[in-house]
This record gives structure tokens, C-alpha cells and sequence, in this order.
């Protein structure tokens, strides 16, 4: 009976070394697979054979202890190593690495996996795959670039083939506005020709007169016909302005003429802006009107808002009209203007003019009024709007710091009205007279159109997307699983792991949060397979291993020599 059981235990034995051997084997294959998790076998006694379970002490014995022989061990587990691996740095930005715990998530044809290895590209459809090509699984993201996270879904990085543009929001302007200048007073005062209406026996013209009927000098027709392109192209500051049209109909007047020109010119007035005092008729606010039969321009204040009307600048189907226009007075006042680009929701470039005049000073206060104009803004006139600036006499703003303008883009397919909010905080109410005064813009948050270039992931699993107009976008995060007891992961081949019952549900997070680890791009955890330690017990192992081969060879003598002796007996 005990040489059988001392058979059989070493048949154990030579079973379960070579299930050891196994997966040290495995584990040195696996040495420079990438995110692989070594393995050690643990063994567990069996049930022994009881000779005697013992005895307790008596007053004249001590007792006796109990006899058993061993039966053999089994297999307790094949326990994974979940010790961080060694992280390499790669040439690859999507290539991943786990630092801490956690498992990326991947979308196989069989339902979610889980893997360490971060071995990562962009398959042909732009999503983030692993050499098999299940999907990396994430957050993705809605068409405004926020996060969408009600659900997982395939992360997406299409490279070359993402477009966006930056809408402007907020600008920031810059400068030094002279406080010691001349105080505007007055805007240029241009009039026309006298100008008669043939509909109404010549009698001085008026806004309804019918630009059809309209003559110069009266009783002399003007020779505008219906179907005629009235052309305007005037100079504000000394800059040629684009040209503004009119097509003629059969009802034009002369007061649409009149408003295309005040359009044109970006006259603004209401809102504060002082009247003029050299209006026919009076002081009045700036315009371009009819008067006793005149067209009478009036500007805004300002040197950098004096108007010019030559002649030319107003044409008839490219031919200029008869029509003479006299200057009076010129626009005085300390004035500074500057242009600048802001962006529409589609990424075109929207030209805008500030123009800061000074409006007033006092002992402890300087007034600058500012106009804001663009000949992108869709409608009659180019006009966005003015408000005022307020300087101590520090020559820091106290009151105006914060302005805005809307520009109409509803010709466009661009989301219309375009409001930009303006910070004008920082233009400072100092300057010399030799420097004069100064405007420029600081920054504004708009672009132009721009292609996903490249992209980075972030330690918490965020990407961002490069744009080639300077942009950064919110492409997704990518999202890792833990679970209450790695160990029961169950193997599932190409690296990855499906989560047995006895490992718990995934806890799906955030790298870096609710103990996750965090994550880093361009660089791969190596297997955790220590080829030193694994030498070292594939000796260990493979003595065990002889040694019951020895028990083997030794019980097969005794039976050997048993059976002789049974056999010299008989």
C-alpha cells in the first residue's frame, strides 16, 4: 500500500512541474511581449493518509502526536503578475502606456476586452486601433468639440480630414490715446451741386425725387436711366473705401442714393455723438441728407474721419456723374485708427476699423469716443457701432473698458449676427505729443479654417487635436477599466483579458482618477517577465521534477526486489 501511494505522489508530482514548467516556459516566450503579465504556479498539499490522529497527555504520559503521510500536492492557482512593467518611449504618439492600474478597453467582435498592451494606430477609417484591430474605446465628442459622456464609443482621430474654424468672441485692443490734443469739434461738411427734380418743374430736389428725374444743375437732366449702377467710392481718412452700388429702378430716389452713400462712409450718429455745428440749418447730428435741393455729407469728428468726395468717386455705369461736391470744413480732433481681422463662424476673415477721437477733457478726466466699422457687415451700412472711453488722470480707464459690435453675416451661410465683446481696458490715456496717439489690436480668439494636422494625449487620457491654423480641439479621452480582483481576468489570447466571474464588473474611469493610473503617449509598457527569476526557478522546477522521477525509479526497484523475493519463496 505505501509503495503505491509513494508511486502515485510522485506521478502527482512529475504532473503538476510540468504545469511549472509550462508557464515559466510561457512566461520567458512572453519576455518581450508588450504589456504581458507573468504567471506563477502555486502548489497546495492534498489529503494524507492518517496512521493515527495521536493522543492527549495522562498524569503518567505526555502524550503522542498524530501519524500522517502526505498524499501529494495539487495545483493551488496560476496567479498573474499585475506588477507595473517597464515603460519604453516609441517614435509613435498613439502608441499608450499604463502607469499604475487600470486596462484600456477594446472593442473586439466578441464584446469588450481589456489589455495593458497600448500598442496603438489610426486604422483607414481614422479610428484607434491594436495590431488585431479592436477598436480603443472612449468618450467621443459632439459637434461643438465637448465631451460626450453618456456612453463609450470608438475613438476617432481623423488626421487630415477634420476641418474646423474659430468663430471671434473676444478681442483685446491696445494702445496710448493722447490726453493733451485737440479736442474734436467738428466732422468734415461737404455739399453738392444744387440739384433739381424734372418730375416737379425743376423745383429744388428733394429724398423722394426720383433719381430717374433727377438733374444738375436743374432744368438739366442728369441722364440716369432705370437698369443704371450707381457707384460710390469715397475716402474716410485719407483711405479709399470699397465701392458701394445701386442698381436703378423705376422708383429709386434720391434718398436711396443718399442712404447708400451714408452707409458707405460709415457715418454714425445717436448714441451721445455731439451734433455738428455747421449743418444747414443749424447744429445736427452727422448724415448725408438732401437739403434745399443739395446733398449735404456730414462726418464724424475726428481727423481720422475726415471725408473726401472727388469726382469720380461717384459714377454712372463707370462713368462719373456731373454731380460736384465742395468741401467746407474739415473733421478736426485728436483721433487714432487701426484695422484688424476677426473671424466668422466659417473662418472668413472679417475686416473691422476702430477709430478713437478725443470727445472732451476735464482736470481729472479725458473722454475719447470710439467708432467700430467694417464694409464686411452685411446691409446698408457699414456702421457697428460707438461708445465712449473714459481716462483718470493716471490715464487708466475708468469707464468704457468693456464694448462690443455685432456684424451681420445674414447673406451668408455663417451664423449671423457675429457679436465680439471688446476689451479695451488696457489702452492706456498717456501718451506724448511727439507719439500722438496710438491703436492696435492685442489679440482675438478667432481663426481662419484649419486641417487636423496631429494630435497629443494627455496623462488623463484627453486628446487634443492640432489644427494647421493654430486651433486646439477636444478630440475624445480615451477611458480605462479596473476591477475588484485582477486575478480573475480570464486570458482571451492576443493580449487581452475577459472579465471571469470572479473578477468583478469593470469600473469604467477617468486615467488618474478613483485609481486608475495615468496615462502616457508615445511610449509602451514592456512585459513585467523577469528572465533571472524565471531561470532561476526553472531550476528549482526541473530538480523537483527529478527528484520524483527518482521516487518513481526507486519504488520500481523495491517492486522489483519484492517481486524476487516472492518469487525465491515459492
Amino acid at each position: 500500500m505505501g509503495l503505491t501511494s509513494a508511486l502515485n505522489t510522485s506521478v502527482n508530482g512529475l504532473s503538476l512541474n510540468e504545469t511549472a514548467i509550462a508557464v515559466i516556459g510561457n512566461n520567458i516566450a512572453n519576455a518581450d511581449t508588450n504589456g504581458f503579465k507573468a504567471s506563477n504556479t502555486l502548489f497546495t498539499t492534498q489529503l494524507s493518509q492518517t496512521l493515527s490522529v495521536g493522543s492527549g497527555p495522562t498524569a503518567t504520559n505526555g502524550g503522542t502526536n498524530p501519524q500522517q503521510i502526505g498524499l501529494g500536492a495539487s495545483i493551488a492557482t496560476i496567479a498573474k503578475n499585475f506588477t507595473q512593467g517597464s515603460i519604453t518611449n516609441t517614435s509613435s504618439p498613439s502608441d499608450l502606456a499604463i502607469q499604475g492600474d487600470g486596462f484600456f478597453v477594446l472593442n473586439s467582435p466578441a464584446g469588450d476586452v481589456y489589455t495593458r498592451d497600448g500598442n496603438f494606430t489610426l486604422s483607414a477609417n481614422s479610428q484607434l486601433v491594436n495590431p488585431q484591430g479592436f477598436a480603443v474605446q472612449g468618450f467621443g465628442v459632439d459637434n461643438n468639440f465637448n465631451l460626450i459622456t453618456s456612453h463609450l464609443q470608438n475613438i476617432s482621430i481623423p488626421l487630415g480630414n477634420l476641418n474646423v474654424a474659430q468663430q471671434t468672441s473676444q478681442v483685446s485692443m491696445n494702445g496710448a490715446l493722447l490726453p493733451t490734443g485737440t479736442v474734436a469739434t467738428q466732422g468734415a461738411h461737404i455739399l453738392s451741386d444744387v440739384l433739381g427734380d424734372g418730375g416737379n418743374s425743376s423745383a429744388p430736389a428733394t429724398a423722394s425725387t426720383l433719381l430717374t428725374d433727377l438733374e444738375d444743375p436743374p432744368g438739366t437732366s442728369a441722364n440716369i436711366n432705370v437698369g443704371d449702377v450707381i457707384n460710390f467710392t469715397p475716402q474716410v481718412g485719407g483711405t479709399s473705401l470699397p465701392s458701394e452700388s445701386l442698381t436703378v429702378t423705376a422708383t429709386s430716389t434720391l434718398g436711396d442714393l443718399t442712404s447708400l452713400m451714408n452707409g458707405s462712409l460709415g457715418i454714425q450718429s445717436g448714441n451721445g455723438i455731439p451734433n455738428d455745428p455747421n449743418k444747414v440749418g443749424g447744429p445736427g447730428q452727422p448724415g448725408v441728407d438732401v437739403v434745399n435741393g443739395q446733398i449735404e455729407i456730414t462726418g464724424n469728428m475726428g481727423k481720422d474721419n475726415d471725408i473726401a468726395v472727388a469726382v469720380g468717386d461717384l459714377t454712372d455705369n463707370g462713368t462719373s456723374l456731373p454731380i460736384d461736391f465742395n468741401k467746407n470744413e474739415t473733421a478736426n480732433g485728436e483721433s487714432a485708427t487701426t484695422n484688424f481681422v476677426v473671424y466668422d463662424s466659417l473662418g472668413t476673415p472679417l475686416t473691422v476699423t476702430m477709430t478713437a477721437v478725443l470727445q472732451s477733457t476735464a482736470p481729472d478726466a479725458t473722454t475719447y469716443r470710439y467708432f467700430f466699422n467694417s464694409n464686411n457687415n452685411d446691409g446698408s451700412s457699414t456702421a457697428l457701432g460707438s461708445s465712449t472711453l473714459v481716462f483718470n488722470s493716471s490715464g487708466v480707464v475708468t469707464s468704457g473698458g468693456q464694448g462690443s459690435f455685432s456684424i451681420n453675416r445674414s447673406q451668408t451661410a455663417a451664423v449671423s449676427p457675429l457679436v465680439v465683446n471688446v476689451n479695451l481696458a488696457n489702452i492706456s490715456g498717456i501718451s506724448s505729443t511727439a507719439a500722438g496717439s496710438t491703436l492696435s489690436l492685442q489679440s482675438q480668439n478667432g481663426s481662419a479654417p484649419g486641417t487636423l494636422t496631429s494630435f497629443v494625449i494627455d496623462q488623463n487620457g484627453v486628446i487634443n487635436g492640432v489644427f494647421d491654423n493654430g486651433d486646439t480641439r477636444t478630440l475624445g479621452q480615451i477611458m480605462l477599466a479596473t476591477f475588484a480582483n485582477e486575478q480573475g481576468l480570464v486570458q482571451s489570447g492576443n493580449s487581452t483579458f475577459v472579465d471571469g466571474v470572479g473578477a468583478g464588473p469593470a469600473n469604467l474611469t477617468k486615467p488618474n482618477t478613483f485609481g486608475a493610473g495615468s496615462l502616457q503617449s508615445g511610449a509602451i509598457e514592456l512585459s513585467n517577465t523577469d528572465i533571472g527569476t524565471s531561470l532561476v526557478s526553472l531550476i528549482t522546477v526541473s530538480t523537483n521534477y527529478q527528484g520524483n522521477a527518482r521516487v518513481i525509479s526507486v519504488v520500481d526497484q523495491l517492486v522489483n526486489d519484492l517481486l524476487q523475493l516472492a518469487q525465491q519463496t515459492t
